[in-house]
């Protein structure tokens, strides 16, 4: 079955590969136009520019803190497979998931997603995060790798300045500009939405000052959030560091990423909780109905097959068996 957009409060997506064999360009267009019309309300896309042959930097995503062994795989840079995808695309969004500010200076990574975000009728969400792998920022020319959050900050600042003001200025540490023509601004007012990545104190101190949702996968070993409980208290210290920082709490969404789902994960978090998405389908649906009912309101999801057939296959099971009965 498909699934009419916009039936549910609750939206789902799922991710496009940007390295291995879906990533080609006639796996992607197919991947991305069969998911756009089977319903998913969005597509993400991750970021790597370059992989280092060594990496003694910690991936905060496995127990071991070792990247994939695949990731060496060729794979494209985020942003213009983003934009290809918008061309072959008429409705699904596109979330960066995520853009790894530091990686590109400030005024043209602006200039890249408000291009996007024209280019695509307004389909755009920036998804952001500081970055992991301090051998790829040295490899790319970044502001110093101990640096990256305050250097995050800075060019999300530096972002709205330029996709809001008709004379855009900026003065800080890392970036500076004036007297500049900022055209075009991006369809959506005022600008795209901001997912923040990432799981910990910083990041969701980020989200409360900068962010319109916070985007946590839940499956990091330093700060899980595979729970219901856990989630919840997440949520509740967002919901307090945003007031904190001034705004309204129910102006800051969340959306979840949940890399991994079903029986073949394990049934229990490590505080001794459920954990979300093992188990059944109707033990998902319930966590869905859970996570709606907390005040989530995006889900996307991985897939495991290494074939167009195979991951529509999963994303058409998901539907069925799962989104169906939300």
């Amino acid at each position: 079955m498909s699934r009419n957009p916009g039936d549910l409060s609750m939206k789902y997506g799922f991710n496009a590969p940007t390295a291995g064999p879906l990533a080609g360009p006639g796996e992607l267009t197919r991947l991305a136009m069969a998911g756009e019309a089977m319903g998913f309300d969005y597509i993400t896309f991750s970021d790597h520019v370059v992989i280092p042959n060594a990496i003694a930097s910690r991936y905060p995503y496995s127990e071991s803190g070792e990247f994939s062994a695949g990731a060496a795989a060729a794979r494209h840079e985020q942003l213009i497979e983003v934009a290809y995808v918008a061309a072959k695309t008429s409705r699904v969004r596109l979330v960066t998931s995520v853009m790894v500010v530091p990686h590109r200076p400030a005024v043209l990574a602006a200039k890249q997603l408000s291009t996007i975000d024209v280019l695509s009728g307004g389909r755009l969400t920036v998804g952001i995060g500081a970055g992991w792998c301090e051998e790829e920022f040295e490899a790319l020319g970044t502001p110093p790798f101990a640096e990256r959050g305050a250097v995050t900050d800075e060019y999300v600042a530096a972002f709205k300045a330029l996709w809001t003001s008709d004379n855009p200025s900026f003065d800080g540490k890392y970036t500076k500009f004036d007297n500049l023509i900022f055209a075009h601004k991006p369809v959506q007012a005022p600008h795209p939405p901001i997912w923040v990545g990432g799981e910990s104190g910083p990041a969701l101190r980020r989200t409360a000052k900068l962010g319109d949702a916070w985007y946590p996968i839940g499956t990091n070993p330093a700060f899980p959030f595979d729970s219901l409980k856990r989630l919840t208290a997440g949520v509740a210290r967002l919901r307090k560091l945003t007031a904190e920082a001034g705004r309204d709490p129910a102006a800051v969404g969340v959306a979840y990423r949940v890399a991994k789902y079903g029986v073949d994960i394990p049934a229990l978090a490590s505080d001794g909780e459920r954990r979300l998405f093992s188990g059944s389908a109707g033990e998902i649906v319930a966590d869905i109905r859970a996570l709606r009912d907390l005040g989530v309101g995006h889900i996307d999801f991985g897939f495991a097959a290494q074939t167009v057939d195979g991951a529509l296959v999963e994303l058409q099971g998901l539907l069925d068996r799962v989104l169906a009965k939300v």
